[in-house]
């Protein structure tokens, strides 16, 4: 059973886009464990209004890339742009995606990789308004399902869940 880390921000975090993708890593037998800047607790929402709140398991900065067979990186428009100004999550990110281990984002979270600057000569998708943001950050953007490029994994929104969690679990499997 391996580890794979979910790294979020404090608040702003799409609920399905967490619990959905947290729930298939488990179901596929691997652990999933909860990284974040701050330890205690996160709080989820559905699109705009509060929903649920999740414990924190280890602070990304004592998170090490080496514990982990893959990062997942949910979405929701405050979550990324929060862990975009978060040094630790940024390094944490950047080293993820130069460990060529999988690295799955899905809706706003590119923000986070735009900011780790790995998306360059990545084809990927997310929520259609980060397009502009991906291709001045040297990627190419696509309007798919689910896009897969090296050991990056994308998709749009809480819509393409099934198709990203069958893309995540299958990049665990090898």
């Amino acid at each position: 059973m391996s580890k794979v880390a979910f790294l979020v921000a404090g608040e702003g975090i799409e609920r399905v886009e967490l619990t959905d993708p947290w729930q298939a890593v488990k179901d596929a037998g691997h652990e999933p464990v909860l990284l974040s800047p701050e330890p205690g607790e996160v709080q989820t929402f559905d699109h705009l209004d509060k929903a649920a709140t999740q414990a924190v398991d280890v602070v990304v900065s004592d998170a090490a890339v080496g514990d982990y067979a893959a990062l997942v990186l949910p979405g929701g428009v405050a979550n990324p742009d929060a862990l975009r100004m978060d040094e630790d999550a940024v390094g944490f990110v950047k080293e993820f995606m130069g460990s060529g281990k999988p690295v799955a984002a899905i809706c706003h979270a590119p923000w986070t990789l735009i900011e780790a600057d790995v998306v360059r000569g990545k084809r990927l998708t997310s929520w259609p308004s980060l397009q502009t943001d991906i291709r001045n950050a040297g990627g190419e953007w696509v309007d798919e399902e689910v896009v897969t490029s090296d050991n990056l994994i994308t998709s749009r929104k809480p819509d393409d869940i099934p198709a990203f969690n069958k893309a995540v679990v299958a990049a665990l499997a090898g």
